[in-house]
């Protein structure tokens, strides 16, 4: 099968890369490989075009996104209509990491991706922008209130040294 190596290195350089940035959107580890692998399952059906991109990486990523997107749509019809399920707790690595994860639940939406997008996933704004579908000022809007709400939640004194943390 042509293609084949290609896309084992791009799963095998960028999974666990992707499972961590799903996983800083979403708040659930293993809910994020799912995310991830469902994206690869689907990159793959089209790997022919998707293969000649700039950058295939990017196409999981959105993928995945959507798929996080769409989960929590269902999630929010299913709790209009009844009672929420039982849920189990996450399992992570540090107590930093939960409190990250927590602090990162308690964004918008859009200031979470817009966060996960250029600090985890290295994007530039104006390709977040591109990407979300908004001008780049509003990237920079959500940015700047989700650094200065994490750094609140997270007992940071300047939001810009969360820039430099990384």
């Amino acid at each position: 099968m042509a293609g084949v190596e290609e896309f084992t290195e791009l799963y095998e350089h960028s999974r666990e890369r992707l499972v961590g940035q799903l996983y800083a959107l979403t708040g659930d580890e293993h809910g994020a490989l799912d995310l991830v692998q469902e994206a690869f399952v689907r990159t793959w059906a089209k790997w022919d075009r998707v293969a000649g991109y700039d950058d295939p990486e990017a196409f999981v990523r959105r993928v995945a996104f959507n798929l996080a997107k769409n989960q929590w749509r269902r999630v929010k019809r299913t709790l209009l209509r009844s009672s929420p399920p039982e849920r189990p707790q996450p399992v992570t690595d540090s107590a930093q990491h939960q409190d990250l994860v927590a602090a990162l639940m308690t964004l918008s939406p859009k200031e979470r991706e817009a966060i996960v997008l250029h600090y985890l996933a290295s994007q530039p704004i104006d390709e977040i922008a591109a990407e979300m579908r908004v001008p780049a000022g509003t990237v920079k809007s959500w940015l700047s209130r989700g650094r200065s709400h994490l750094a609140l939640r997270l007992a940071v004194d300047d939001p810009e040294e969360m820039t430099r943390r990384g």
